[in-house]
């Protein structure tokens, strides 16, 4: 009963003051006594009253609370009492099966099931079921007596007394799984693709960078084997014309003035030196071929003994023949160092790595670019040091720098990606890759790798 609505308690207090006074041999404070007491009782009963209309207020608010969770869940839910007869359901199952709460209430769920099939198995589901609960596919009949598969869960429900009064059935509609399912797999092929893109991107501009080596590597002995073979050409036409007097049985007299004319004394001595240049720019030409082949190896995913130092040598060598003609490496080959791994690969990581070093150094206009690599090979690790002269890493850069796409070069510079796939190659390897500043200045990277016994 409202507060204000509630009867007072004066006229009641006058009528027993009235009923009291009319008795004989009780003294005035008696009837004093009598009336606190019931002030007392009346007042109990006013704040029971109180706390019951809170109480109240706080239980209309949670079947509130509840009844909108029930409303917004996507998913269909029952709950069913022991014998299987449904208690409660939300407005899911309601618009699913065609049918209003009213009609539902009291009804076996077993009534909602497609067939005799389904509802075999939902007994056997419930028969079988632990106090953690149970999933089972089952199909229910939708409003047009459709058959309509569900992927359900069973879990059982508990009173106060831990004893089991029923059993709450939530589901989700296959068709909207699968539809999901679809969109998933969509957007993941999808990211594969744009991951592939961008791993060729990076793939692409390290080539590119060993291209440009290549090209000035080749520059050199390619030139000097035309120029030789020019010279040999020239010298076969001499030799011809030489050869065809002698043939033709021109008289002796003019066969020495014809080979002093055509210079026949210092082309034969200069044959040796020719060929011997042309072999040796062949040479050359070949092991650049070579280097490229170990390149090229980085795809085809093969594991052989890799000597550090030599995968370091090429790494300088490319980076300086490509972008870095004036870098400044120090490094001195130490004695094998050997690993198992891919040496195309491991010479991508290297090669990455260098020429990160530079493009940091190059960006100080006051210091020539500058590095210092170091191979220290103890026990079963082969550790790697990388330190430049360039700024440095900053303290807000650290825990990203191996993040894909995380890059502080300008826009058109760098892809992100360099020392992310450098990190998950080491992975692959066994190894570790790391990344920090100096304490004499500049930036410091660490490569780990499993040694070969």
């Amino acid at each position: 009963m409202p507060r204000e609505d509630r009867p007072s308690p004066e006229p009641a207090r006058r009528e027993t003051l009235l009923a009291l006074s009319q008795l004989d041999g009780v003294d005035d404070s008696a009837w004093l006594d009598v009336i606190a007491k019931m002030d007392e009782v009346y007042s109990q009963l006013v704040q029971d009253e109180i706390a019951l209309e809170e109480k109240n207020a706080q239980l209309e608010q949670s079947q509130q609370f509840i009844f909108s969770l029930l409303s917004a869940m996507s998913d269909v839910l029952v709950a069913c009492d022991e014998a299987g007869r449904i208690e409660e359901t939300n407005a899911a199952l309601r618009e699913l099966v065609g049918k209003p709460r009213k009609r539902l209430r009291g009804t076996p769920l077993l009534d909602l099931l497609a067939d005799e099939t389904n509802v075999q198995n939902i007994r056997h589901a419930l028969a079988t079921t632990t106090r953690r609960g149970s999933s089972i596919e089952i199909d229910l009949r939708d409003a047009q007596g459709q058959p309509v598969p569900v992927d359900l869960n069973i879990t059982p429900r508990h009173n106060a007394a831990g004893h089991r009064v029923g059993h709450v059935f939530v589901g989700r509609p296959l068709g909207e799984l699968k539809r999901a399912y679809h969109q998933l797999r969509e957007a993941h092929e999808a990211l594969k693709r744009t991951q592939q893109q961008l791993l060729h991107s990076e793939k692409m501009a390290s080539l590119g960078r060993l291209v440009a080596g290549v090209a000035h590597e080749l520059n050199n002995p390619i030139s000097f084997v035309l120029g030789n073979v020019h010279a040999l050409q020239r010298y076969s036409e001499r030799l011809r014309e030489y050869l065809g007097a002698i043939h033709a049985g021109t008289p002796a007299d003019e066969q020495v003035k014809l080979r002093a004319k055509l210079r026949i004394d210092h082309l034969l001595a200069d044959l040796p030196s020719l060929m011997e240049g042309t072999l040796e720019g062949a040479q050359r030409t070949a092991d650049i071929v070579q280097g490229l082949k170990r390149f090229s190896a980085m795809d085809r995913g093969e594991r052989i003994e890799v000597d550090l130092n030599g995968v370091i040598e090429r790494a300088i060598h490319w980076v300086r023949k490509g972008t870095a003609p004036s870098f400044e490496v120090h490094w001195s080959p130490g004695p094998p160092c050997t690993v198992m791994g891919n040496a195309g690969q491991l010479l991508q990581v290297v090669m990455n790595l260098v020429q990160n070093a530079y493009d940091a150094a190059a960006t100080r206009a006051n210091a020539a670019p500058a590095m210092w690599i170091t191979l220290q090979c103890e026990g079963e690790t082969a550790r790697l040091h990388f330190r430049d002269n360039g700024p440095g890493i900053a303290p807000e850069h650290l825990s990203r720098i191996f993040d894909p796409f995380f890059t502080t070069k300008p826009v058109g510079k760098g892809t992100g990606l360099g020392l992310s796939i450098s990190y998950g190659i080491v992975e692959q390897h066994g190894g570790r890759l790391s990344a920090g500043n100096h304490a004499l200045g500049g930036a410091e990277f660490v490569l780990e790798l499993p040694r070969q016994p």
